[in-house]
């Protein structure tokens, strides 16, 4: 009988979840972070999270979140389960994108008004390194192997890379006018860079050096949509490469695009102006942020199809969702 009851609670702790993921939505316009339960897709909680929050991640093992308070000119740390904040980072001025080294110990922050990426120790809240890079950094890429960093810079319109191991620029690539978001395919062999008025993705093949090549730019055309609102922001790949997904901005619209022929094979309608997408762990769903109708769009990867609108706050900008 003690030996049926130790196995009915066995069996009972292994069907209860231990951790339920949530997804944290940055709210640029009131200050706030959004949490969703992605089983019930409910708002669970709201809380501060500076002074116009938009870059925001995960550390690795999804206890810390780190937002881009670009107004206060540093990193806010929260614990993820009781939303308590934590020591901030430094962060350079204006932050507003950042990426996080698969150790968890160095953030790369792109600082929009100092031209500047800047290397910040997580442990120790000391900052690195300062590199300079193009006018308006924004977007923040990092290979697989974290052995290289892109930024890149709205107004120079170049993809910088910078090797971690001694935080100088080793390659400069120009793509079209304004990009937004770097990208790497999970096996660090292709590249995506989008560029919000230029209209494309530029996509490069990354030798085993690191060194990029140019191999195509895609473009995007919806019937019944303006050229001039088709403005590719967030990209997301894949973990298997098939499908590369593209955040088009005040077109509302994501794009589908098949990985292997780099050709676009649908647009899924979301909200208003899609900014920033997250998957969810498994990729079983993509998350989009949508600043001017302030909610997320659900997006059933396998279906390729929009299937719930999340209400959040208002203007929300970034999106990630914390690991199994």
């Amino acid at each position: 009988m003690k030996n049926l009851l130790l196995g009915i609670t066995l069996l009972c702790s292994f069907a209860a979840p231990v951790w339920a993921n949530k997804a944290f939505v940055s709210n640029e316009r009131d200050n706030t972070i959004s949490v969703i339960d992605t089983d019930s897709w409910e708002v669970i909680h709201q809380f501060n999270g500076g002074n116009r929050p938009r870059g925001i991640t995960l550390s690795p093992d999804g206890t810390k979140l780190y937002v881009c308070a670009s107004d206060d000119n540093l990193v806010r740390v929260f614990d993820t389960e009781t939303y308590e904040e934590l020591p901030s980072l430094p962060s350079g001025p204006d932050p507003e994108l950042f990426i996080i080294e698969p150790s968890g110990k160095r953030l790369y922050i792109a600082n929009e008004d100092d031209n500047l990426v800047t290397v910040t120790d997580t442990e120790t809240r000391t900052v690195l390194a300062e590199v300079p890079v193009g006018v308006e950094p924004e977007g923040m890429g990092m290979s697989p192997d974290a052995k290289w960093v892109v930024n890149t810079s709205e107004t120079t319109n170049m993809a910088h890379f910078i090797s971690t191991e001694d935080y100088q620029i080793k390659h400069n690539v120009l793509v079209d006018q304004r990009p937004r978001y770097a990208q790497y395919s999970a096996d660090g062999t292709r590249l995506f860079v989008s560029s919000e008025i230029g209209g494309t993705v530029t996509v490069m093949d990354i030798a085993a050096d690191g060194t990029p090549e140019v191999i195509k730019k895609i473009s995007f055309e919806v019937p019944g949509v303006l050229p001039e609102w088709l403005q590719p922001v967030g990209v997301k790949v894949t973990e298997d490469g098939s499908r590369v997904f593209v955040a088009l901005g005040p077109a509302n619209r994501v794009a589908v695009i098949d990985g292997e022929s780099l050709e676009v094979i649908d647009y899924i309608i979301t909200g208003q102006r899609v900014w920033q997408l997250a998957f969810t762990p498994g990729e079983e769903y993509l998350l989009t942020t949508n600043g001017n109708s302030n909610d997320i769009t659900v997006i059933d990867v396998a279906r390729e199809k929009a299937i719930k609108s999340v209400q959040v706050g208002q203007q929300p900008w970034g999106v990630v969702v914390t690991p199994e």
